[in-house]
């Protein structure tokens, strides 16, 4: 007795569904847990927001008081000056520093391997390890100021890290320490696909290094560049771990960014219901840098298949 399988035209065969069974249970299954987790704690956390939730939640409903609350405070708004001074700073820092080590390496220099594992070890690094040992070097007392004092320079200062005004500046320094490398990697990887007949072009019209890099390279490289200024201004927006093992905030709230408030109403203050407002309104600063930059792929993506 022969049993027949269906071949209709858009339905798979069994044995079809039996070989993709490993890529589903291995790749489709973990996605989906994970977009289920994500998306049932951030609903959560948002419900959390309009309750008046402390130590444990809570039921009850108290509107937009928890958003106006953290809105109103000194630290939130500090935070947020401090976010843009830090955002800005590290954005375009790490942008021109990762930019100028991938032209020298573009030159196809010796040790070019070697230099190139050296930027980007930091990327290996946790944030909390870099804040540590940054730290040390920028404690007056144990590191740089100290090293030079004992050289005889006594009258060299650098205490950044005790400096109110100075503090947030540190941690500039230890996030393009971390990142350059990264905005390195993508922008030499770029170089290196730019097409050989431009630049052959350019060379025949007389166009020296400067001018070839300003007119014919580097204005192929911004679609690498916004993905790499969209990236640094989510990992800007989202710093906790470096500021905590650097400053902690310090000193006293003059490094204080949203993620350490959200911290410290959480769970030093113990108001939940503060704290997941808080919350929220750092997804909505992500938000507003993430869904532009989705509505440009998409557009980008659009042009490209109509083109």
């Amino acid at each position: 007795m022969t049993i027949a399988v269906s071949t209709r035209p858009g339905r798979p065969a069994a044995s079809d569904w039996v070989r993709r069974l490993p890529e589903v249970l291995t790749i489709w299954v973990p996605l989906l847990l994970s977009a289920a987790h994500l998306i049932a704690f951030t609903l959560w956390t948002i419900w959390i927001s309009f309750t008046p939730s402390t130590l444990v939640p809570v039921s009850g409903w108290v509107g937009l008081r928890n958003y106006s609350a953290v809105a109103a405070s000194r630290n939130w708004q500090i935070a947020l000056d401090n976010l843009v001074l830090f955002g800005s700073a590290f954005v375009l820092l790490s942008l021109a520093t990762g930019l100028i080590l991938a032209i020298l390496l573009d030159q196809r220099i010796r040790g070019e391997n070697v230099l190139r594992s050296i930027f980007l070890y930091p990327l290996a690094v946790s944030f909390v390890v870099t804040g540590t040992v940054w730290s040390w070097l920028l404690n007056p007392g144990l590191g740089i100021q100290k090293l030079v004092h004992d050289l005889g320079w006594t009258s060299f200062r650098f205490d950044w890290l005790i400096d109110r005004d100075m503090a947030i500046w540190t941690i500039v320094i230890a996030a393009i320490w971390q990142s350059s490398g990264f905005a390195m990697a993508l922008f030499l990887a770029g170089l290196r696909s730019v097409d050989a007949d431009l630049i052959k072009a350019a060379q025949i019209d007389g166009a020296g290094a400067v001018r070839m890099y300003r007119r014919v390279i580097l204005p192929t490289l911004w679609p690498i560049t916004i993905t790499v200024i969209v990236i640094q201004l989510q990992f800007a927006i989202s710093t906790f771990d470096l500021v905590r093992a650097l400053t902690n905030g310090g000193p006293g709230i003059a490094t204080q960014l949203p993620a350490l408030v959200v911290y410290d109403l959480m769970f030093q203050r113990s108001l939940l219901g503060r704290g997941a407002a808080a919350a929220v309104l750092m997804l909505l600063l992500l938000l507003g840098v993430l869904l532009p930059y989705a509505a440009w792929r998409y557009v980008q993506r659009r042009r490209t298949i109509h083109a």
